[in-house]
């Protein structure tokens, strides 16, 4: 895409000879206002798209909850009732185990607690062992994919958990973690998806998908209820299947040569591919997922 210096507004009617002087010196010189325009503006274009890309992502759908600003990126999917799924009740470690995790989603991140900027160091230095922090507000964080100097504004949206999946992600998956952040499979766009506000979508994307935030007892979509099995087999289920998550959406990103505005589409696919997996039958455990093995590429 290349900005083009706009044209100065001309009388339409009672001045057509100032307008033919007008335009014999536009021609003449407009191929060396572009190509002064280009070199002067390429950091602008570059600036222009990434915020067309955040506005894309943060300014959709509204959530529902007292995040209400933050993505709706998904409508919520028709999912096909059963009644053999509806019936399914829960074991008391499969609803203690739920509990702990709807618990864990109304968590804020909180920029003032110790433990939560000790969680954002942490996942500094598993980006980037070798380089120092310079502090929790710093234009370094840009490098990981935030949107600005000061991670927490990001968080604002999913809370503190998403943090929790990033970290998980870097210390349980590193090799998979640092190959999506320095994006180091397949032929990349020219303007890729920043990964760290990537990643925030990502569990905004797992909660509405498991119907995690309904405030009932249990999902009532299949896929919901299949992931219950999962987190009764394994507690860390539902960051494990973040990972996969996230492999997932690079791998749909890298099969359709998307590019920044196709964010949206690619993490809808995502999540419709993953539904698919969560709703076989013969899944027991989040490592029976098909898409599993793409941690480990």
């Amino acid at each position: 895409m290349r900005l083009r210096r706009r044209r100065q507004c001309f009388p339409s009617c009672s001045s057509h000879h100032r307008v033919d002087e007008d335009e014999a010196y536009w021609r003449q010189t407009k191929d060396d206002e572009e190509l002064e325009w280009s070199h002067d503006s390429s950091h602008v274009i570059t600036q222009l798209a990434q915020y067309i890309f955040f506005i894309s992502i943060f300014a959709a759908n509204a959530m529902v909850g007292p995040r209400s600003w933050f993505i709706g990126l998904f409508a919520r999917s028709n999912n096909k009732r059963n009644d053999k799924y509806l019936d399914y009740t829960l074991s008391p470690l499969q609803e203690q185990r739920l509990q702990r995790l709807q618990e864990r989603l109304h968590v804020p991140f909180d920029e003032t607690r110790p433990d939560h900027q000790e969680a954002l160091r942490a996942l500094w230095f598993a980006a980037f062992p070798d380089i120092a922090l310079k502090g929790l507000i710093s234009e370094q964080w840009k490098d990981m994919g935030w949107q600005g100097p000061n991670p927490s504004t990001d968080f604002r949206g999913c809370g503190y958990i998403s943090l929790e999946n990033l970290l998980f992600f870097a210390r349980t998956y590193p090799a998979s973690f640092r190959r999506l952040l320095f994006k180091q499979d397949g032929k990349r766009a020219t303007w890729e998806y920043p990964f760290a506000v990537a990643g925030i979508n990502v569990s905004f994307m797992l909660i509405q998908m498991l119907d995690l935030y309904s405030g009932v007892s249990k999902p009532k979509c299949i896929p919901g209820i299949n992931f219950m099995r999962l987190l009764g087999e394994d507690e860390e289920a539902f960051d494990v299947l973040y990972c996969i998550a996230f492999e997932m959406m690079d791998a749909q990103w890298l099969a359709m040569h998307a590019s920044y505005m196709e964010f949206n589409d690619v993490l809808q696919v995502t999540r419709t591919q993953l539904e698919r997996e969560l709703s076989l039958e013969d899944i027991h455990r989040v490592q029976d997922l098909p898409a599993y093995n793409l941690l480990y590429q």
